[in-house]
């Protein structure tokens, strides 16, 4: 074991995630420490991971060095240091704190701080990987979360032969990107692999055997019905991983609070990707962490550069287990039979005052509204045929003002009315 402190380094990174990841790639001389005994890798991918269509190797990131396996257990600001657990020392120049987040562990009856055989988060490669092994055909397993993770889960789960029941609290699925329409159009494709959909309804605990060892049973809804379960996954959204720099001082809200140069309340301390709080939000999407990642590499190289909020497009393409998984935005969920082309943007749900513009093509199974507010995009949902969401979408990232002699009917013309 090392007790020794080691040499300073220039900018030491804690959390080997794809911010961390994408951090070191960009400044040279990084040392990065990582709890996960993995190399870096891609998170947006693991349900193709769990779907049996990649392999870990395949979503892993550019080579990075990275300090795997150690935990950082405390920052010293005074002397600027970090202790690892494993007795080693690391002084720094300039720390960041990309230390991710933790699934969420819902308050429910039998779920105590040990998880029960057979309940799973889905948040890591490790939970990946031992929730792949649990799949077999015809196991009964139930979602509990119908966000973009949940529905990811639900339909890796139904591709590897399991009878899945994906339960959701909320009037419908994917709340925080899609319209009801939209989710009405998911809810459809889901069920059409074979997931069966709850929503609206609330989970109030689990039901597992007695014993040393308890596994679970069923999933206990508040109502009293019952889902069989050998497998349950707890897809409840995720919290930023606070712990280090609330122990250090560091001024921490709903995530560590950063500035534009998304710098902490200790000048010598930063923070990116899912722990990070910029302007009250806190992301927690892929693409926030690489694009705050980029800033701090030009902030740390002494060039100007400020971080102003991401606008982040979501994009689901689900095709058919031989298709090629597409890459776009800021997710990717690659699915089964029939295919399914979804993205969305913004604020969809209109407030008042808003312009609205619809189309829906039944036949072709096609759904597009866009969200108009002053003479702006204030969001967007395209379901089915997304010609249109490249201009869209950079229209709204850009947060350019419509011209003033178009029709708003033309938005929805594959060209996006430009």
């Amino acid at each position: 074991m090392r007790t020794q402190t080691e040499n300073a380094a220039r900018v030491v990174v804690i959390g080997a995630g794809m911010a961390g990841a994408r951090l070191a790639a960009r400044v040279p001389g990084v040392t990065v420490i990582g709890e996960e005994a993995h190399a870096p890798y891609n998170r947006v991918l693991l349900a193709e991971v769990l779907a049996g269509r990649y392999e870990p190797d395949v979503i892993a990131l550019p080579p990075a060095e990275v300090r795997r396996g150690v935990r950082v257990v405390r920052i010293d600001r005074a002397d600027r240091l970090v202790h690892c657990d494993d007795g080693s020392v690391v002084g720094y120049e300039r720390l960041v704190l990309a230390t991710g987040s933790n699934p969420v562990l819902p308050p429910l009856r039998g779920l105590g701080h040990t998880l029960p055989d057979g309940v799973h988060p889905f948040r890591t490669l490790d939970d990946c990987l031992a929730l792949r092994a649990a799949v077999r055909p015809g196991v009964r397993a139930v979602v509990i979360g119908g966000g973009l993770l949940g529905v990811s889960a639900a339909r890796a789960l139904a591709e590897c032969g399991a009878q899945v029941v994906l339960a959701q609290q909320g009037e419908h699925l994917m709340e925080r990107q899609l319209d009801a329409e939209a989710a009405g159009m998911l809810r459809r494709h889901l069920e059409g692999l074979g997931v069966e959909v709850h929503t609206e309804c609330r989970v109030r605990g689990l039901r597992c055997t007695d014993g040393h060892t308890p596994a679970v049973r069923a999933v206990e809804m508040a109502d009293g019905y019952e889902l069989e379960a050998e497998i349950t996954v707890l897809a409840c959204g995720v919290r930023p991983r606070t712990g280090l720099a609330q122990a250090a001082g560091l001024e921490v809200r709903k995530g560590i609070v950063v500035d534009d140069e998304l710098r902490t309340s200790d000048p010598y301390i930063h923070a990116v990707g899912d722990c990070a709080e910029h302007a009250g939000t806190v992301y927690g999407l892929a693409g926030a962490a690489l694009e705050q990642a980029d800033v701090l590499a030009e902030v740390l190289a002494g060039r100007p550069a400020r971080y102003g909020g991401t606008r982040a497009l979501t994009r689901l393409t689900l095709r058919s287990p031989a298709a090629t998984p597409v890459t776009a935005g800021a997710a990717v969920v690659s699915g089964a039979a029939g295919g399914l082309d979804l993205a969305a943007f913004g604020d969809s749900r209109p407030m008042p005052g808003d312009d609205v513009i619809r189309l829906a093509d039944a036949t072709r199974g096609a759904y597009r509204t866009v969200v108009v507010r002053g003479d702006r995009l204030a969001g967007g949902v395209l379901f089915g045929d997304l010609a249109a969401v490249g201009t869209l979408a950079r229209t709204w990232q850009d947060d350019d003002a419509l011209p003033a002699d178009m029709s708003l009917l033309h938005l929805l013309t594959n060209d996006g009315g430009f």
